[in-house]
């Protein structure tokens, strides 16, 4: 047998771990002395430690671990709950590397303050053009909840108009506006540029809409992916304040290049302003 510091050097535990575990019931020693209280250990019991750590990892709470240990459920079972944890963590990783992402371009944004160059701003106006169309409501005009709201509205927008025969004539434009009731929610229009005597039925599962031109917007092309697009948005916003204007609403993005790379992506942020 072994003693409790004996055996948690060769489980790579501490002591007090160990007692935590005698104290619920989740690892008993396989013997105490009556009259010292001393704790001693078998090795086989390095089998049950070695699972209770594993389980641990993987985020089932001790309660869980005693279960799984006690119960001993068949091995489908135990492929089901380890599958659910697995989808679990995953999510969290996508959750953690989407948050990571965002800090990036908030740092991004910080360090390019006042190094994009005014010129690069084109005050113009835009044409009226007619757009085919599929819309949702993001919780906020944030990229992190833009992002899943329109990228899904796009792929399903193609697939819509190449089942319903509808060439797209223009590159893809999506314009936002607040939503009903408030609190910060956005109306997302994802659109894609179609002929002028489109029309959609409601069997075409999608709305042709004609965007009203805008008299005088300040534009600036972003190159990359639009989760990167703040520093440049921003930039825009700054020019937009010194330069004598004001916001008269959302910018519109539209997507002048957008291949499979979204490193090259290239869109034009069309801001309609008026004097201030």
């Amino acid at each position: 047998m072994f003693t409790i510091g004996d055996f948690a050097r060769h489980g790579r535990v501490s002591v007090r771990m160990l007692r935590h575990y005698d104290a619920i019931g989740l690892l008993r020693p396989a013997r105490t002395d009556p009259v010292s209280g001393y704790r001693f250990y078998e090795a086989g019991q390095l089998a049950r430690l070695n699972r209770v750590i594993a389980l641990k990892d993987l985020g089932f709470t001790l309660e869980q671990v005693r279960t799984i240990l006690d119960e001993r459920p068949g091995t489908e079972e135990l492929r089901g709950m380890l599958g659910l944890r697995r989808a679990e963590l995953e999510e969290a990783v996508a959750a953690a590397t989407a948050r990571l992402a965002r800090v990036e371009a908030r740092l991004r944004t910080i360090e390019s303050e006042g190094h994009m160059p005014t010129e690069d701003i084109v005050v113009k106006s835009i044409p009226p053009v007619r757009v085919a169309e599929l819309t949702g409501i993001a919780d906020s005009f944030g990229p992190e909840h833009i992002g899943p709201v329109i990228q899904p509205l796009y792929e399903e927008l193609c697939g819509l108009l190449e089942r319903a025969g509808v060439e797209p004539a223009g590159p893809g434009i999506a314009w936002y506006e607040d939503a009903p009731g408030g609190g910060g929610a956005v109306v997302v229009h994802a659109g894609i540029t179609v002929v002028a005597g489109t029309g959609a039925g409601a069997e075409d599962g999608f709305e042709t809409v004609d965007l009203p031109g805008i008299e005088q917007a300040a534009t600036v092309v972003h190159r990359g992916p639009m989760d990167r697009v703040m520093p440049t948005a921003q930039a825009l916003a700054r020019w937009i304040d010194t330069s004598g204007h004001r916001s008269a609403g959302y910018a519109r993005e539209l997507y002048l290049e957008c291949p499979q790379d979204r490193e090259k992506w290239v869109t034009e942020l069309q801001e309609p302003i008026t004097r201030a």
